[in-house]
């Protein structure tokens, strides 16, 4: 059976939080036709000059996610990676990177922009990655037969982020990452992918490492900025005007993208189609989602009929002989040639 993913609970002050600002910074990890078209993709940024000059340099690692909980938008996965000595002076002391829920929207679009900024130290020392999974492809696989839950989708976008870094030549030596699930399984399962790296994996890892907080910073710019593309089409031409004069400065209709938040589900609700629901942006899989379109209150109901096929055989029969009536190799081949013109 499918997951249902439930509603998260949020308060004010969190949804505020998770809100994307009206000017968002679009960072180079915003790939606009595959945002549109629901496509999932992922992103590299180039090496870092302090790295590339030198290829040996032993880096630190971290990765985060944003967009776990929304019913609207991607959930993008993230990774940031710098010299070694750099962990905590840069990101910590010159920078103040903190879990990405814990600094104000400006701040994280700040920091991002000046990561994105040729000739920053930013720039010059840190590289990153995303990799951001569509609402489309999250349903599509949790509602699939054979499912793919999010715990492994999250595990799949974790691994391939890295093994992406490493084959371009960076030599990581530690790597921290946030998790949901149980550390501990987690952290063995990468520990036999990567022996020979020092893999720590806790909770609130965004809090604790510099290095996961950068990677939380980089997730989220990314899916806020991916919100603000995927509201495009149904900006009016007047929005859509000064949207593109502005480079942005549109305020999202549906807020933050959590269930929780009124001004989701208020917009789902008035922008629902009866029989399609909502477009790319939507995770179908999730409670709300399924409610408005399932439930009691449902606008439209879709009865889907089963089709007899006739074909009542059961699978012995193919490996049996049974009765069978004429020409056996005529009912899989057709009648001779001959045997039709004796009809005329």
């Amino acid at each position: 059976m499918a997951d249902t993913i439930e509603d998260v609970e949020m308060d004010t002050q969190d949804i505020e939080q998770e809100t994307p600002l009206d000017n968002v910074f679009i960072a180079p990890s915003i790939y606009k036709s595959d945002v549109l078209a629901g496509k999932s993709y992922s992103h590299f940024s180039p090496i870092p000059q302090q790295i590339a000059e030198d290829i040996s340099t032993e880096c630190v690692l971290g990765v985060d996610e944003a967009g776990r909980g929304p019913v609207l938008g991607p959930m993008v996965y993230a990774l940031f990676y710098l010299p070694l000595p750099l962990h905590h002076s840069l990101l910590a002391e010159t920078h103040h990177f903190d879990d990405s829920k814990v600094l104000t929207p400006e701040v994280r679009s700040k920091l991002m922009r000046t990561l994105c900024t040729p000739g920053t130290d930013l720039h010059a020392a840190g590289g990153w990655a995303t990799r951001s999974l569509s609402a489309q492809d999250i349903s599509a696989c949790m509602l699939s037969p054979n499912q793919y839950n999010l715990n492994a989708q999250a595990m799949d976008a974790t691994i391939d982020l890295i093994k992406g870094v490493l084959a371009r030549g960076v030599k990581v030596k530690e790597i921290y990452i946030d998790t949901i699930g149980k550390p501990e399984v987690y952290q063995k399962k990468l520990e036999r992918i990567w022996p020979t790296i020092s893999i720590t994996v806790a909770k609130k890892a965004d809090s604790l490492y510099p290095v996961v907080s950068a990677a939380s910073v980089c997730a989220k710019v990314t899916r806020d900025a991916a919100l603000d593309v995927c509201y495009e089409p149904y900006l009016t031409p007047a929005e859509a005007a000064a949207h593109a004069q502005n480079e942005g400065g549109v305020k999202i209709a549906w807020g933050s993208g959590y269930p929780s938040d009124a001004r989701t589900s208020s917009w789902l609700k008035a922008n629902m189609d009866p029989v399609f629901g909502w477009g790319n942006e939507c995770r179908f899989s999730w409670g709300t989602a399924k409610e408005l379109l399932e439930g009691k209150k449902a606008g439209l109901s879709v009865d889907w009929p089963v089709e007899e096929d006739g074909d009542d055989m059961r699978m012995t029969d193919y490996f049996t002989g049974g009765e069978r009536k004429g020409d056996e190799l005529a009912e899989w081949f057709g009648k001779r040639v001959t045997v039709e013109m004796e009809a005329f």
